[in-house]
């Protein structure tokens, strides 16, 4: 839990520092006020005059607003260096996930990423706020006042003793009972959190299939169990209370039946004033020692979690990413791709996805890669950009290997179109110019070229606002094919070397796909374009077609070529099309 000490400033800790001066004031003037109750006691048995008892009360009530004040400012001060804290860490996490590849993606989940960047910082904070309030306040506070009480009487001591190790016992038994399930329940929070986004992204599917209950069902367990599991939790920490109502209450009981006998055995009558005035203060220092217990356990009920929620940020800050940038380089080749030998296994896998990858794409040629579902088609496209990494072999950009590129060297020169397009919420000018190009924006005539060029002119202008249109969030207010020509305007503005198409064209109708890579063809001509498809006809014109199957490499040619040379691709190409179509004679 310490670990996450090291993300404060030195600023804070002089906060702290200063925190501590006051807190010590506030003993101070807490514990002092027993003393004037003391005075005021003897004054009473002793007749003293009005005037000396309110005195002693004024200083009593000066000494209560002066403790209040500094209250006050410490919880000032605490608040504020929690809530740094917390934005600090949440940047840094926000920031440390930015360089995850999709590998440690999926070794966190999504869901689990979201949880801890929100919940588990929260409750670090709220660990933050109360430790300076509390954990400096109540070692002061216990210390300051056993000091005042050690030599009082050991009758009294001694009860106070018992009742202190009570508590301490009490606190320990709960601890070792709710610890466990304070892991346990931030891991079902993960839990729910994923159930419930992906019933959520899936509310369609789910309607259309009526699976409403099987997903209610799926919901209900998970939610049980987190239900469960905060039940114990708070069934368990409900004893603290009267437990320490028992204890405050006993101990009263107690320091008063000890002091009534202490004081009738005493034979003069000042012996017996200055014993009920040393009764008096007494219960009032116990109180503070009981009242500093309490404060504790108020930390107690938040610490557990937040140990667990400091662990949990802690293991994605330590988390290095697989993706480094390489040492630079300076490429003398443009537009190239090429993949040694290139082998790939997704972690825990048994047998490699890609097995034994060998080709070349020059500057300018368009080439597809098709094959059957699941032959690792998108696998090939996804090294290219280094999304992952070559288990073995090398892929080489330019001539140079892509590990070796710096990350942002690497992007410049490659417009990346995923298959499932990704939209973000803004306007339709924000989603095209996002990001750079040689550490330079894109301009609102790139935009507009962009958009022309990816056949999107027509419904972006019919849009209220044109290009200042407002996006919704993953872009709900737009259909499927829209928010694709969106993602591919958003490569073309770039205008990069390397134009990789992940199945980008599935969601365009035929008409906006041969028009599209008409444009591709004209105002790209020097551009090497990689697509990933399932239409033969949108790659049936391509400089070369690579076909997969299971893996591997089992043709490479053009259309023609691999009609008569590959059974894979004769195989998908006739699913498709007539020979008359395809222009095959068996």
């Amino acid at each position: 839990m310490f670990k996450i000490l090291k993300y404060t400033k030195t600023k804070e800790w002089f906060f702290v520092f200063f925190s501590l001066i006051l807190i010590i004031g506030q003993v101070y003037l807490d514990l002092t006020i027993p003393d004037y109750m003391n005075e005021i006691t003897i004054l009473l048995q002793t007749n003293g005059g009005v005037d000396q008892i309110l005195i002693n009360g004024l200083f009593m009530l000066l000494c209560a607003l002066g403790s209040g004040v500094l209250a006050v400012a410490v919880g000032f001060i605490s608040a504020k260096i929690g809530a740094e804290f917390a934005k600090r860490l949440r940047n840094n996490l926000y920031n440390k996930v930015s360089t995850f590849s999709t590998l440690e993606m999926n070794k966190f989940s999504v869901a689990s990423l979201i949880t801890r960047s929100t919940n588990d910082v929260t409750q670090v904070q709220q660990m933050v706020t109360m430790s300076i309030q509390i954990l400096i306040k109540v070692p002061i506070m216990f210390v300051w006042a056993i000091i005042k009480i050690v030599n009082k009487n050991w009758q009294w001591s001694v009860a106070t003793a018992v009742a202190v190790s009570l508590l301490l016992l009490s606190v320990t038994i709960i601890s070792i009972l709710c610890v466990p399930k304070f892991k346990k329940l931030q891991k079902q929070t993960d839990e729910i959190n994923n159930i419930t986004r992906e019933n959520l992204n899936g509310l369609r599917v789910i309607k259309a299939f009526n699976a409403e209950e099987y997903v209610e069902n799926k919901f209900d367990k998970t939610n049980k169990n987190l239900t469960k599991t905060n039940l114990f939790t708070g069934y368990t920490l409900s004893f603290i209370n009267p437990i320490i109502q028992l204890v405050m209450n006993g101990l009263s009981l107690s320091i008063y039946v000890i002091g009534a006998f202490i004081i009738n055995s005493a034979t003069q009558l000042n012996n017996k004033v200055s014993l009920f005035g040393d009764m008096i203060v007494f219960f009032s220092y116990a109180m503070q020692i009981i009242a500093a217990f309490m404060m504790l356990i108020i930390l107690f009920m938040i610490l557990p979690r937040a140990q667990v929620s400091c662990k949990r940020i802690n293991e994605v800050l330590a988390t290095k990413s697989s993706i480094i940038d390489g040492i630079g380089v300076n490429p003398k080749q443009k537009g190239t791709i090429i993949f040694e030998n290139v082998y790939f296994k997704y972690q825990d896998a048994e047998e490699p996805i890609l097995k034994n990858i060998n080709f070349e794409i020059n500057q300018g040629e368009v080439v597809a890669i098709i094959g059957s579902t699941g032959s690792g088609k998108s696998t090939v496209i996804n090294l290219i950009p280094r999304l992952y990494d070559t288990t073995s072999g090398n892929v080489l950009i330019d001539g140079e290997n892509v590990k070796n590129y710096k990350l942002s060297e690497l992007y410049d020169r490659i417009g990346y179109v995923s298959q499932k397009s990704v939209i973000f919420s803004g306007t339709v000018e924000s989603n095209v110019s996002m990001g750079t190009k040689n550490n330079k924006k894109i301009s609102q005539s790139e935009v507009e070229e962009a958009i022309n060029n990816s056949q999107s002119q027509i419904f972006v202008q019919n849009m209220n606002g044109s290009y200042q249109a407002e996006i919704h969030r993953d872009g709900a207010n737009i259909s499927g094919g829209q928010k694709q020509r969106l993602s591919i305007a958003r490569a073309l503005a770039r205008k990069p070397e390397i134009l990789i198409f992940d199945d980008s064209f599935s969601a365009l109708d035929f008409e906006t796909d041969k028009k599209l890579r008409q444009v591709l063809s004209k105002e790209f001509n020097g551009t090497t374009c990689v697509i990933v498809a399932q239409r033969i006809g949108t790659i049936k014109n391509c400089d070369k077609i690579i076909v997969m199957d299971n893996g591997q490499i089992v043709g490479i040619g053009k259309h023609k070529q691999l009609l008569k040379n590959c059974n894979v691709y004769r195989e998908i190409a006739l699913s498709q099309l007539s020979k008359e179509e395809l222009g095959y004679d068996a």
